[in-house]
């Protein structure tokens, strides 16, 4: 085999494309889910050297029992790679964003990633592995409506340069992988939170804001039915992270991530408002 790699919200969408294609290149796959009923449905549709692992970011306790389960099974080989995936996506005007919800979205995107990181990096240098985290084309360009999503996601852009260059001395890789809208149920699940967000707003934020969150449920529907890149193709660039010779530092993974990329590092931010805002 090639190793084992530790995948983090391998339930679904980007998580389980790259849990499944790890495996299929012959891995052996640690799939992190919050659920054992999530693990046995991604377990029927791999091999048998995928193992499910009982893991909830948020959660210290979660990630010590987790990394002692690893540490076991992998005794002195250690691990090939972590890919830091699980998050969630937290939206609305941050006029009126509970501030709740703004922690609840730091705590999964950005202090859950490095918890995680942190339990796992004795076995990553025992392996002589890499660390592939999931970003976003949001940790690039900050559009309206998906603030708290985006202050995660440029957080991560931060925290992958700095580990990058903290563990260049023990030749420990680190990718971030920046994918555009990507066709996963993250904006399902977004949605119905948008839909108890809106709920739990002031009569005076839909006053303000009510066509600005129309048009961001709009483009949340169109990403849930499939709009934007498959997650495989996400996965195949996790791939490459962890096995080429020169692994990329960042991998901005479909069309709009790649013109993003672009419109971030070409575009003036005052037209970029203006290409941005709504109204």
């Amino acid at each position: 085999g090639k190793g084992a790699v530790v995948v983090t919200g391998a339930a679904t969408g980007i998580g389980a494309a790259c849990a499944l294609h790890l495996d299929g290149l012959g891995y052996a796959v640690f799939a992190g889910v919050r659920r054992a009923e999530d693990g046995a449905r991604l377990r029927e549709r791999a091999s048998a050297r995928l193992v499910p692992v009982v893991l909830d970011i948020t959660d210290a306790a979660s990630i010590a029992a987790a990394a002692e389960e690893i540490a076991r099974a992998v005794g002195d080989a250690g691990l090939r790679g972590l890919v830091n995936n699980a998050g969630i996506a937290v939206a609305g005007p941050q006029e009126f964003l509970p501030i709740a919800e703004l922690r609840r979205q730091l705590e999964v995107n950005v202090v859950g990633q490095l918890a995680v990181t942190q339990a796992l990096l004795p076995l990553i240098r025992r392996g002589h592995g890499r660390i592939v985290n999931i970003g976003s084309i949001s940790g690039k360009i900050a559009g309206p409506m998906v603030g708290a999503y985006a202050a995660s996601k440029f957080a991560m852009e931060a925290l992958t340069d700095s580990l990058r260059r903290e563990l260049r001395p023990w030749g420990i890789p680190v990718a971030i992988i920046e994918p555009g809208v990507t066709a996963t149920s993250i904006w399902q699940k977004s949605l119905a939170a948008g839909d108890d967000l809106a709920a739990d707003l002031p009569p005076q934020a839909m006053t303000l804001y009510g066509p600005a969150i129309a048009g961001a449920r709009r483009m949340a529907r169109h990403n849930a039915k499939g709009g934007g890149t498959p997650p495989e193709a996400v996965a195949r660039a996790v791939a490459h992270a962890l096995t080429a010779r020169r692994p990329r530092l960042r991998y901005p993974t479909g069309r709009d991530a790649r013109l993003g990329s672009l419109l971030a590092w070409l575009v003036p931010d005052r037209v970029k408002d203006r290409l941005l805002s709504r109204g």
